[in-house]
């Protein structure tokens, strides 16, 4: 629990911390029913988490990135979320799951809450993640082709050894400067 300036009681509210944006706070398709009054109910952490298929960790990394608006902050300073928290998780889960960065997402979603449309910029930058991937395909597809002839060669190497040794690390160390390797080796690369 947060702490006041001296130690005791709960830190005062900011309240810039209730300036969520409306596009934000919209109900969606498939998000919680509203409550009788026409009020979105909140959820805790724990509970949009739940909902979302992530842990309250990840929502505090979120909020701390800029992905996902500061809460409410319950009279005990506990966060609670609107209903709609739970298709923008969704959102951000599904956007990382396909290759966008989280500084990416949080350029995007700054842009699309303030009243932008960032359409072009999301369509830019998928393009360039399915040009990354087809050069990934590339050097996986040449480097599964080079593993199979290793294999090959390991093959005939186990059946002329018999029960003696066969050199396969050996054999497949005199490789080390065919393109098999290296493009392994820029694939490893270009990973990290």
């Amino acid at each position: 629990m947060r702490r006041g300036e001296n130690g005791r009681g709960p830190r005062p509210r900011d309240p810039s911390a209730d300036r969520l944006s409306g596009r934000f706070l919209e109900p969606r398709a498939g998000d919680p029913a509203e409550l009788s009054s026409g009020e979105l109910a909140e959820l805790s952490s724990g509970e949009l988490a739940a909902r979302a298929g992530v842990t309250k960790d990840t929502l505090r990394f979120y909020e701390r990135r800029g992905l996902l608006p500061r809460p409410r902050r319950s009279a005990n300073s506990y966060r609670r979320y609107p209903a709609s928290a739970v298709a923008r998780v969704r959102l951000i889960r599904v956007a990382v799951s396909v290759g966008f960065s989280i500084d990416e997402l949080a350029r995007i979603l700054r842009q699309r809450d303030a009243g932008g449309a960032p359409c072009r910029e999301v369509r830019r930058l998928a393009g360039e993640k399915v040009e990354r991937l087809r050069g990934e395909i590339a050097n996986l597809t040449a480097l599964c082709s080079g593993l199979e002839e290793v294999v090959a060669d390991w093959d005939l190497r186990l059946v002329e050894a018999g029960r003696k040794r066969a050199g396969l690390l050996e054999a497949l160390a005199a490789r080390a400067g065919t393109p098999f390797l290296a493009s392994g080796a820029a694939r490893k690369r270009s990973t990290r």
